[in-house]
């Protein structure tokens, strides 16, 4: 049978995509935000189309993987976060404790000497006055890149990129196997492996929600089956990745009840103390939340609610007021989910997919920081329902690397209220045909 004209223009369609993702890995640099703005737009519009035609499942995988390893040999463009994975990793290799030091230490005459921390990888850090925050899954991830190219950023770097680019297959499988499971279209796997955030973002620029992601898929997946024991360890990996999954625990309790959240939780507690014991101590314990503190109260891109107020507390107060803003948004985020999850028992892996996925959206619209790789979590999740307002997110926050246009980093407010007010606008419409297909559900019954 001949392919139908459909067909041909999807695969002209990933033709194109592959040249795009091509010069995004290796002609793209951060700086020129009008080329990475077009190149975006190509390789984001191919996505809408292939993914709204009857398209061979496996042709759009393999494609999938393969925009991924566009990216094996290519630096990292679009952020500069992979020379403290190297640095770290590095310190691992030669028996340090990366959560005790500060950069700046190893660069004092008395500092013991560490092979390949050097004062050239030392200026690239972009985190030089901060205690490393990256928990001890991802770190195993630095250690293990670190050692078979002890002096080579860019070996360091290719064996992250494999095993995130692994992890990523591993992501797809679950998706779909997923999908089947809850009777949804199974070709709405591609809305995530096609994805272009999640592609340049994750494997292209190293970030290691791809890990994260994969193994809170695999809790997913694992209680769908019931296995409390195998899901509470994947999902104790998940945290060991990012803490970001903490805030999921409580759509779990209401998904299981407190009689097998007891064994689940015993897991998941065991799981993530037996990762944190051997590197974690009084010191560490409290450079860890001196960060995260800052993390609260110092950082802000890209920010939707928080902007607001910050606007709102120049005219009254007369200065930046995020150290209060930031914990009282954190604080705001927290009762929320707990407020959510305490409303009805949720009866489906599918449900609470879904509830995990309006949590994440609550703590990214009341974050005073939101990198566009955050959104690659909350578009997994989504792929398990009927909302697509975080593919609409996806695209428009590429508008946010408008802020490195010049060398004096300076964010375009402009660009950030299109950006929310589309999303804003695209999950009201979304919100609005969801509850009026529950009316007609309801009626029909």
């Amino acid at each position: 049978m001949a392919p139908s004209k459909h067909n041909i223009l999807s695969y002209a369609a990933l033709a194109v995509s592959a040249a795009a993702y091509a010069a995004l890995a290796y002609a793209t640099p951060r700086s020129n935000f009008t080329q990475l703005l077009l190149l975006y737009a190509v390789v984001f519009v191919a996505y809408l189309y292939v993914t709204n035609q009857r398209f061979n499942l496996w042709h759009g995988i393999v494609a999938a993987i393969f925009f991924r390893l566009i990216f094996l040999f290519a630096t990292p463009a679009l952020s500069d976060d992979y020379f403290r994975f190297v640095w770290d990793g590095r310190l691992l290799a030669a028996g340090q404790n990366p959560y005790l030091y500060l950069p700046q230490y190893f660069m004092q005459p008395e500092a013991p000497l560490v092979p390949g921390l050097t004062q050239e990888l030392f200026a690239q850090l972009n985190s030089q006055g901060y205690y490393s925050v990256y928990p001890p899954v991802s770190q195993a991830v630095f250690w293990l890149a670190a050692l078979p190219s002890p002096q080579s950023v860019t070996g360091s770097v290719v064996v992250m990129r494999l095993i995130l680019l692994l992890a990523e297959a591993g992501s797809v499988l679950l998706l779909w196997r997923l999908l089947r499971k809850m009777a949804l279209p199974e070709k709405h796997v591609l809305l995530y492996a096609l994805n272009p955030l999640v592609i340049l973002e994750l494997v292209g620029n190293l970030h290691f929600e791809a890990l994260m992601i994969f193994f809170l898929l695999l809790a997913l997946y694992q209680l769908f089956y019931h296995r409390l024991v195998w899901s509470g360890f994947a999902f104790g990996l998940a945290i060991g990745t990012k803490l970001l999954p903490l805030m999921f625990l409580p759509f779990v309790l209401r998904r299981l009840g407190w009689r097998q959240f007891i064994l689940y939780g015993t897991v998941v507690l065991i799981t993530v103390v037996a990762q944190f014991a051997p590197l974690i101590n009084q010191d560490v314990l409290q450079h860890i939340f001196q960060s995260l503190d800052l993390y609260f109260q110092r950082f802000e891109f890209n920010a939707s609610v928080y902007y607001l107020l910050r606007w709102l507390g120049f005219r009254l107060a007369g200065y930046n007021l995020i150290s209060i803003l930031g914990p009282l948004l954190s604080l705001v985020t927290l009762v929320t989910i707990l407020s959510m999850a305490s409303v009805k028992k949720l009866g489906s892996v599918r449900r609470l997919a879904g509830y995990m996925a309006a949590a994440l959206t609550v703590y990214l619209l009341l974050s005073t920081t939101v990198h566009p790789w955050y959104l690659s979590t909350l578009l997994a999740l989504t792929v398990m329902s009927h909302f697509r307002f975080a593919i609409t997110w996806s695209g428009l926050a590429m508008l946010s690397y408008a802020a490195y246009r010049t060398p004096t980093y300076h964010e375009d407010l402009l660009l950030v209220t299109l950006e929310y007010t589309m999303v804003l606008l695209w999950l009201m419409v979304e919100l609005y045909l969801y509850r009026q297909r529950r009316h007609h559900a309801n009626l029909n019954e």
